[in-house]
């Protein structure tokens, strides 16, 4: 095997640096709400700023509107499996009248770059944008090649975006060893000056459910003991309120091991809620990803207040540990009422890779270079992203974005929520980090 010639880093340039707010600002102003939009303009845009800086790209519809973008960029030596950097176009629905700004304005405010998308995850888009832009420019070659994925639907599940890709033209991919996407790579404050840079290195599944209860349909005002949504209310209820047990994997324990060695305090795996409560804040921010989960969150019955329905549905949101996927199916089936059926609304896997090898080592020491007290360290991530699709294909898949932070910024509550907004100073750390990233991988 070849390897490529070791090279002095070339930094991220001032005008990548600058570019990348004025970048994200034009995404957000794209508004790529799923479902009620589509990522056609904003694809066309990625496009349109690639070819301005020399990059060819191909801009693939899985149906009308739904458009993906795959460019490929070639590395210093060939022979080494390419890594695929991928993000996502679309974003979730924004009530405006919630916001202190309008969700799709892109407005600066404050030292922050407010709009849905700025931080799941148009940064991100905007930090691959300008850091392609700024390798092209100056003729910088990535340690291997690239291929850069701009892509549609990811927060339906990527149907139409990754999913579709991996089915439909899986030579897109070709050569492809290892990827890098959202959901991780942030900095998560610690203390007053530390900081720790979860790397996601494994994923929570995905068991969304609908629930159907039947019944005996009747008037509102008669007994009845075949009420459907009684049932189903009985159900959720009972769904609600499970608890899983704590189910410690990999790469939580590592967290939790590296962070009780930075606070100078015991980890006992044999009592984790004693070592969560010695963990400060890193205690609330792990909890998710201790234990198997099931939320109900929509219910659907009936249509006049005096008649008893014969059937009733809802959803509920269930996430699965890697290698617990069973637990979570078994613990469900249990909860329901006999009355009550369940049916797979999206049902993907969960992730797990080892935390090793010449791509983990570049991604923590970009971090460390660029944040002297920043302490990458292992992650798993609660929800899931289109890197499930990825694995399909043999690819190794990480999260990593490369973004610093401050302390008070409670990065977690904005995804998904109202007033989403990520730091000017954090989009050019980003670059900075990205542009090492590229050049080490």
């Amino acid at each position: 095997m070849s390897t490529a010639p070791e090279t002095a880093p070339i930094p991220a340039s001032e005008e990548a640096q600058d570019e990348v707010v004025a970048l994200c600002a034009e995404l957000i102003r794209f508004d790529t709400s799923n479902p009620t939009s589509d990522e056609r303009a904003s694809a066309e845009w990625v496009v349109a700023r690639l070819a301005e800086a020399g990059i060819d790209s191909e801009l693939i519809e899985s149906a009308p509107g739904r458009a993906s973008v795959i460019a490929r960029i070639a590395g210093r030596d060939p022979e080494r499996g390419a890594l695929l950097v991928h993000g996502h176009l679309d974003v979730v629905p924004a009530d405006a009248s919630e916001w202190q700004v309008p969700p799709f304005s892109g407005e600066i405010r404050d030292g922050y770059l407010w709009g849905r998308g700025a931080i799941d995850m148009k940064d991100t888009v905007a930090v691959m944008l300008a850091t392609a832009r700024h390798f092209a420019r100056t003729g910088t070659k990535p340690s291997r090649d690239l291929v850069l994925a701009f892509l549609a639907d990811e927060e339906a599940g990527g149907k139409f975006g990754a999913h579709w890709l991996v089915e439909h033209r899986p030579e897109l991919f070709a050569g492809v060893t290892e990827a890098i996407g959202e959901g991780g790579g942030f900095s998560f404050a610690i203390d007053d000056t530390r900081r720790l840079y979860p790397i996601e290195n494994a994923q929570r599944g995905m068991a969304w459910m609908e629930l159907t209860a039947t019944g005996r349909a009747g008037h509102g005002s008669s007994p009845n003991d075949e009420n459907a949504v009684t049932d189903l209310a009985e159900s959720l209820t009972r769904i609600g309120r499970e608890t899983f047990p704590i189910r410690l994997i990999e790469p939580v324990r590592a967290l939790l091991e590296e962070t009780a060695r930075l606070y100078g305090v015991a980890f006992d795996e044999d009592d984790i809620e004693g070592s969560l409560a010695r963990l400060g804040p890193v205690a609330d921010f792990m909890q998710v990803v201790l234990r198997n989960s099931a939320n109900p969150t929509m219910f659907a019955a009936g249509y006049q207040t005096n008649v008893i329905p014969g059937k009733a549905t809802a959803r509920v949101d269930g996430r699965f540990l890697p290698g617990h996927e069973q637990e979570l199916i078994d613990t469900v089936d249990r909860l329901l009422l006999p009355s009550v059926s369940r049916e797979w609304v999206n049902h993907d896997i969960a992730m797990e890779t080892t935390f090793d090898g010449p791509l983990v080592d570049a991604m923590c020491a970009a971090v460390r270079a660029e944040d002297p007290d920043g302490h990458p360290v292992p992650y798993c991530n609660p929800g899931g992203t289109d890197a499930k699709a990825f694995t399909h294909l043999g690819i190794r898949c990480f999260g990593f974005k490369g973004l610093k932070l401050p302390h008070d910024l409670d990065y977690g509550r904005l995804f998904h929520g109202v007033d989403e907004r990520v730091p000017l100073e954090g989009l050019r750390f980003g670059v900075r980090v990205m542009t090492r990233l590229w050049q080490s991988c």
